[in-house]
């Protein structure tokens, strides 16, 4: 099972983002990422 998560929004939405991913925690998954927008540029963690 796999799951994506994805918020479009003007407001920070890192928190939003992490509690997303905290409700996959338990479903197999090994990795994570995030990208946001920042400045006009896409910027990944």
């Amino acid at each position: 099972m796999c799951g994506i998560v994805g918020i479009v929004g003007t407001k920070p939405v890192a928190g939003r983002l992490v509690e997303a991913l905290k409700r996959l925690e338990y479903r197999g998954y090994d990795s994570a990422g995030i990208a946001t927008l920042v400045g006009g540029r896409i910027e990944r963690r």
